[in-house]
Formats: C-alpha cells, structure tokens, sequence
C-alpha cells in the first residue's frame, strides 16, 4: 500500500498518521468554517487518495456537520473517489474528436482485458480505468493518460501495450 492510498491509520486525533496531520493542518487553517468543506474533501482525497468512511466522519465531526451531509457531498460529485485507486490509474479520453477517432474502442478493448468498466478498479487493485469528456488537446486524439503520462495518437492495440507494460513493471520490481 502506498503512502496515498488506505483509510485512517489511527483513531482520529490519535497520533501516527501524517496524512491525517496535513488534513487537520488544512482545517485549522480555514477556520474550521463549514463553508469549507468541498475544498476539505479535495484536500483530504489528495492526501489519502480518496474519501473512506473513516475520513469522511472524521470531516464531518472538524467542521460540525452531520455525517449524512458530507457523505451527500461526497457521492454527489465525480470528482470525489469512495474507493481506493489502484497502483495504476488509466484514464482514457471520450471527447468529440477522441470519440470520433476511436476512444471507445480503447475503452472497450481495456475493459474487456481487464474484466472492469471506467468507474472500477481491478480486484487485486492493480488498475483503475476512467473516462473523462475532455483533456482539451485534440489535436493529439485519441488520447489516454496512464499514471499521469499522456499518450497521444492510441488505438486499441498501443492503449493496451502501455497498460500491460506498466502493469509488468511494477511485477518486476
């Protein structure tokens, strides 16, 4: 497990986990001000790598709100992850000219390899596929992003080889 992935460590309050520090540095800094919660629940999934039960009741009791409010935050937006990321992250272009040039059947050929639809991770967490509208460089469709590295110009066949080359790195390490 890497340092930005797992749910809290400790009790909250309890020492031993830094990433529960660097939280509660953030909500000392704003106050503590219920306003403040979106922007707490991005820095909170920056620093554990996405929103477990523990880190969500542990935002609501700092900024005085009922649980249910920040859950329904929290599952309102997609930008907010309730599950761990896998080792890797592929996130594959669906845009207009991506689509057009062929992003779906990346897509497909990555969810049947991988026995997952964009939104999932793989059971032994070693993937998660996503999808977004746009990454604002068309000029380079269709387009995939694997571990925060883009690639341009993919197909089906080339997505598939970079996923499967760095799923094969870190089995060789």
């Amino acid at each position: 497990m890497n340092a930005s992935q797992g749910s809290i460590a400790t009790r909250p309050g309890e020492p031993g986990d830094e990433r529960l520090a660097l939280v509660n540095r953030y909500l000392r800094r704003v106050g503590y001000e219920q306003d403040q919660l979106i922007q707490t629940l991005h820095v909170a999934q920056e620093v554990f790598g996405y929103l477990s039960e523990d880190v969500l009741r542990h935002v609501a009791e700092a900024l005085r709100l009922p649980e249910s409010r920040v859950f329904g935050v929290a599952t309102f937006y997609h930008l907010f992850n309730l599950d761990p990321p896998g080792d890797h992250s592929c996130t594959v272009c669906t845009g207009t000219a991506c689509f057009v040039k062929g992003a779906e059947a990346i897509v497909t050929a990555l969810s049947e390899e991988f026995g997952i639809v964009p939104g999932q991770t793989t059971p032994g967490r070693s993937l998660t596929l996503g999808t977004t509208r746009c990454l604002g460089s068309c000029g380079l469709a269709p387009m995939v992003v694997l571990d925060g590295e883009v690639h341009s110009h993919q197909d089906a066949a080339s997505a598939l080889a970079a996923v499967r080359a760095a799923l094969a790195a870190v089995e060789q390490v």
